[in-house]
């Protein structure tokens, strides 16, 4: 993938304007002037923008969907500029120049390495008591030892992931901070206003009620969160409101853990029959009280790991040690395990 933003633009106006807010923000621009040029083109760039003028033409070669694709025109637009962003799967429809500051956002993200797409990773417990906090937990930690980490606790009626990984007493940003927020929001910004310690970071809850965001803030933090980090980890509720809903169709790879018991496993069946798109399911096996392939059958889903219950995992836990003491354990191996396949999938699906 190249490095620099794609411009699609046969107005000569419109590229002189993108071309100074890329050079305002550090990056430079590849301008395309024609529609068969930007489909040769359309896999490279971390971020295209395409001209008003260009849309319909683009739009009548149905280029792949991809993520980082923005429709810039002057003015106001009408239902069929609309109607040709939605058929490129366009992220949203940037009208100058009331939309400067927007569009010389998503071009400083580039200028800020922050045009990538990140692997989300969704973890769901199939009953209560699975384990799927600190299993989410575990996935988070690892993933730090390689770049740029994010938790998102989803879960407000949760044990708290803060306190799972021992980062609850560290100063952050929370969703109460984020929740009423409106407009785009900084990948780096993010990154660095979360509770942190080196790569891995957080996104949590505070102490007392908070009202969960809407759904646009989560998808907006999802967004940024995938841009600024290489991997985001989401505990998801097993109730989920509107705003955890957009998290958990924002996952690339839902894991759901299930306890390796009858009664775990049926209701296991029952959340599992409500997920959208089983195809980015997987089943996380936790115990030793069935074989994993027989939990996997029972569901109709794939086993991606499993692993035996872990000796002194609570009581780490509760002294702040976090889940990770050695990555000879359980949960490490199968932790570990899991971001490899993962991972291995996410780029077949990019490919």
């Amino acid at each position: 993938m190249t490095s620099e933003p794609l411009v699609i633009t046969s107005d000569s106006l419109l590229a002189a304007e993108a071309a100074r807010l890329a050079a305002a923000s550090g990056v430079t621009v590849e301008e395309c002037p024609d529609a068969v040029g930007a489909l040769r083109r359309w896999q490279r760039p971390p971020l295209i923008l395409v001209g008003a003028d260009l849309l319909a033409e683009v739009a009548s070669m149905r280029p792949p969907r991809r993520d980082g694709v923005y429709v810039v025109g002057w003015g106001s637009t009408g239902e069929p500029l609309l109607r040709a962003a939605l058929e490129i799967g366009a992220e949203t429809l940037l009208e100058l120049p009331s939309a400067e500051a927007a569009v010389a956002g998503l071009l400083a993200d580039i200028g800020d390495g922050e045009g990538g797409a990140g692997l989300v990773i969704g973890v769901l417990a199939g009953s209560g008591g699975a384990g799927a906090t600190t299993y989410a937990a575990a996935l988070a930690s690892l993933g730090a030892d390689r770049g740029p980490t994010l938790l998102i606790d989803a879960d407000r009626l949760g044990p708290g992931a803060g306190r799972v990984l021992g980062l609850d007493e560290i100063p952050g940003v929370t969703w109460a901070d984020l929740g009423q927020t409106a407009g785009r929001l900084g990948a780096r910004a993010l990154r660095e206003a979360v509770p942190h310690v080196g790569s891995l970071g957080l996104l949590g809850w505070p102490g007392g009620d908070v009202v969960p965001p809407r759904p646009e803030v989560v998808r907006e933090v999802l967004a940024a969160a995938r841009r600024g980090h290489d991997l985001v980890v989401v505990d998801l509720p097993r109730e989920p409101d509107a705003g955890a809903e957009a998290l958990l169709t924002g996952c690339d790879i839902v894991l759901v853990v299930v306890r390796a018991s009858v009664t775990g496993t049926a209701s296991a069946a029952r959340l599992v029959s409500r997920l959208p798109e089983r195809d980015r399911v997987r089943v996380v096996v936790r115990g030793r009280a069935a074989e994993p392939e027989a939990v996997g059958r029972a569901l109709g889903l794939p086993v991606i790991a499993s692993m035996s219950d872990q000796r002194g995992l609570s009581e780490a836990i509760d002294l702040g040690l976090g889940p990770i003491r050695s990555k000879r354990a359980p949960l490490a191996r199968a932790a570990a395990e899991v971001l490899i396949r993962c991972r291995i999938r996410a780029g077949v699906m990019a490919a």
